[in-house]
């Protein structure tokens, strides 16, 4: 195991200082690439920590390549997923945070076609807004707590979405080019319990990402395609609901997880750690799980760590 590696990138929109934590690959294969983006009032190594990702990279001889927010940006250290200015591909931080995932992909020879990005909360809701907006680059996102792309475009709206869900009218409908291009797999995880970002984000978050995909397909499932509902319980006793969304060949595109009890804190994190709660499921190896089972080629495996 090795220590998190300082790194920087730089383009028009600015930069951004990131932590990168490597493995020893396997022989002629190329490692897949993870993108874990922060939540509000945390930063890149604490985050690291609190969701051990370093410890599942470990174990399918991945790399992990973890953004950090300027705090002169943002003094709370969130990314700025509400203002339109960070919310297309044009420019903001979603193309800083793209641009730094090619980078590393070039440096150090990561799979192209097993690259993922997840997030906590605010970094949960840029996440989508990459997943939307650069659906050739990775193969599938994870959302923990986070806010659907697109609900709101200032501070007050974004207030108001996290305190109450979004309403019917506050998801913009899907653009045209969006509606043509890929629909990147999409796991999400939300507590019940949370009062930070209402639960009903997570439901709307899968909701319309399983909707977008039934339109791909047309105006009913494929044969193939089915969903399904299971209840899991942790080692600790605390349950949770799934709601899965399979697609052709049975391999999962969708799944919400809704963590009995759960607060605003990723599910199965390192106990101490900012924003994390160490019972319930554990939600980085159920991300790992689903993400290497989606590549860009459009091949499934049915590979976990």
């Amino acid at each position: 195991m090795t220590d998190l590696i300082d790194g920087t990138y730089l383009n028009a929109a600015g930069g951004r200082s990131y932590k990168l934590y490597l493995t020893a690959p396997l022989p002629g294969e190329a490692p897949p690439l993870f993108v874990m983006l922060h939540g509000c009032d945390q930063d890149a190594a604490g985050f690291a920590a609190g969701t051990r990702m370093n410890e599942l990279a470990e174990e399918c001889h991945g790399v992990v390549l973890y953004p950090e927010q300027c705090r002169m940006v943002n003094p709370m250290g969130c990314w700025n997923w509400h203002d339109m200015n960070h919310q297309s591909a044009a420019h903001g931080e979603p193309s800083l945070i793209a641009g730094m995932t090619r980078q590393v992909i070039a440096e150090h020879g990561t799979d192209p076609t097993r690259v993922y990005v997840a997030g906590l909360s605010a970094g949960g809701a840029m996440a989508l807004i990459l997943g939307q907006e650069y659906p050739d680059l990775y193969a599938a996102v994870g959302v923990h707590s986070g806010v659907p792309a697109g609900v709101a475009t200032d501070l007050l709206s974004a207030l108001r979405t996290m305190s109450a869900g979004p309403g019917d009218g506050d998801v913009p409908k899907t653009s045209a080019r969006r509606r043509q291009s890929r629909i990147v797999p999409t796991i999400v995880f939300h507590g019940d319990a949370d009062t930070t970002v209402h639960p009903s984000n997570g439901a709307a978050i899968h909701k319309l990402s399983h909707r977008r995909k039934r339109r791909t397909a047309g105006a009913t499932l494929l044969p193939t395609d089915r969903s399904t509902k299971s209840r899991v319980r942790a080692r600790n006793g605390t349950r949770a609901v799934t709601r899965t969304h399979h697609s052709t060949g049975g391999v999962p595109d969708a799944e919400l997880w809704v963590v009995h009890g759960g607060g605003h804190a990723w599910a199965g994190g390192r106990a101490g750690e900012t924003y994390t709660d160490s019972g319930g499921p554990d939600a980085s190896r159920e991300m790992v799980r689903f993400f290497l089972q989606q590549r860009l080629d459009g091949t499934g495996t049915n590979a976990s760590p």
